[in-house]
This record gives structure tokens, sequence and C-alpha cells, in this order.
């Protein structure tokens, strides 16, 4: 069974694609981006596989 772990971020709405590039490269998934609390900011919600050891 696969096992996931989990990660929220805020964005800014000027820079959200180098931001979810950088989680993407670190194995994170997007899984919903929400509005923040203010209209420059966004939340991420990512998630990513947990490796069994």
């Amino acid at each position: 069974m696969k096992k996931f772990e989990y990660f929220t971020a805020p964005l800014l709405v000027h820079s959200t694609k180098e931001i979810l590039d950088n989680f993407g490269q670190d194995g994170w998934e997007l899984v919903q981006v929400i509005q923040g609390p203010n209209p420059e900011t966004l939340v991420a919600y990512l998630k990513r596989e947990i490796e069994d050891k």
C-alpha cells in the first residue's frame, strides 16, 4: 500500500510557476491551490509518496 506525506505552502501570485517547479524537483505533486488570506496569496496543497525503508 502506498503511503504519502502532505505539505501546504503559500504561493505568491506573481511567482507561482517558479515556486511550484521547485517543489516538483523535490518530488512534490500539486493536489490543489486555493485562495489565501489576501488577493496576492494562494495556498498550495502538495503530496509525495513516502518510500519504504
